[in-house]
């Protein structure tokens, strides 16, 4: 043993590599923290990073476009003007010198598309509908609407011509379903005049039309309104349509009601049937004869006396879809105006469809 060296005791023979074993873990959890904090904080600049690499990488096509920028099937996206069938609804609405005409067409799923001064606003007559029913099931989906919510009939919403609903006691409660279908069914007045008021009046909805881009898309007064202050486009209503069917506005479940309410409508001599003349044929039930060409149309028709009107979503026996709208302003009850209709629906039928 040195002399002066204390002798080492278990203690002190096991106390520095005790220490230096503590010694490396703090440091190691101090280095864990480090570098978790830095990597936090680098993560959003990383990922950025990633992004811009991807995008300077992507190919485009001959047009210049990524596949990421390009149109995407089902978007309400004009792109490639169908001229020659712009020009013949031109030349029909031109043949008929006191008739004021609009309407627009749209492949939702390759954007051709074709028109005819399709923001000008007319009176909408039972058109408008549709766009009300798609605030309705919009309000439906986000909980605001119960599906069977009783909405009571009440002197001022009583509305004459179309429907049944008038005819019940004032203080009846039609469930919200009820009302939303009869509504498109049989165009009952009553029924739309029930939503109207449920949704807030014109005070509310119409900013709500602005806000889903139907411009030209007003409600002024209770249905039947046949003075035709209620307006709208042509292109609005298309778009009512496909800001349904191309998921831009309503939940899955929300979208198949509005197809099966729109599925219901009864009126089937504007839209359905011209598209039917357009291929050479004619029928009692344009719908039945026209699913032989592997047509459906979903449609609602407005009609005042001196407005007409139907828009439609249209599937195509391509498998592509289609919404179309017509709009004629003109003497009250002069059946030009429905022919009109059905002769601009037979040039969709000739351009998209030709011969079986």
């Amino acid at each position: 043993m040195t002399a002066g060296r204390p002798p080492r005791t278990p203690r002190s023979r096991w106390g520095q590599p005790l220490r230096l074993m503590l010694r490396l873990a703090v440091m190691g959890v101090g280095l864990g923290v480090i570098a978790g904090t830095a990597l936090r904080l680098l993560a959003p600049h990383l990922v950025q990073g990633a992004i811009q690499d991807a995008a300077a990488t992507t190919t485009t096509d001959p047009s210049g476009l990524s596949p990421t920028q390009g149109l995407q099937p089902g978007r309400f996206e004009p792109r490639s003007e169908l001229t020659a069938l712009s020009q013949q609804w031109q030349q029909l609405a031109a043949a008929q010198k006191d008739l004021k005409a609009t309407a627009f067409l749209l492949v939702l799923d390759d954007g051709r598309y074709a028109q005819l001064e399709p923001d000008l606003a007319m009176p909408a007559a039972s058109s408008i509908k549709t766009p009300i029913l798609l605030a309705a099931l919009e309000d439906v989906d986000g909980g605001k609407l119960r599906w069977n919510q009783p909405l009571q009939l009440t002197k001022d919403l009583v509305g004459g011509g179309a429907g049944w609903m008038a005819s019940k006691p004032i203080g009846t409660r039609f469930p919200f379903f009820e009302a939303a279908t009869e509504m498109i069914r049989v165009s009952d007045n009553s029924a739309t005049n029930l939503l109207i008021q449920q949704l807030g009046g014109k005070a509310t909805l119409n900013p709500r039309f602005q806000a889903m881009g139907l411009n030209a898309t007003v409600v002024n007064n209770w249905l039947p309104d046949l003075d035709g202050t209620n307006t709208s486009s042509s292109r609005d209503l298309a778009r009512s349509i496909a800001l349904v069917d191309t998921g831009t506005m309503l939940s899955p479940p929300a979208r198949d009601l509005f197809r099966e309410i729109m599925g219901t409508s009864r009126t089937d001599t504007l839209i359905p049937l011209g598209l039917l003349r357009g291929l050479g044929k004619d029928s009692a039930d344009p719908n039945a004869e026209l699913l032989s060409y592997g047509i459906t149309v979903y449609n609602k028709t407005g009609d005042i006396g001196i407005a007409y009107a139907d828009a439609a979503l249209v599937h195509l026996p391509t498998g592509q879809r289609a919404v179309a709208a017509f709009m004629v302003k003109g003497p009250f009850n002069d059946p030009r105006s429905a022919d009109l209709i059905r002769a601009m629906a037979g040039a969709v039928a000739k351009t998209l469809v030709g011969p079986k």
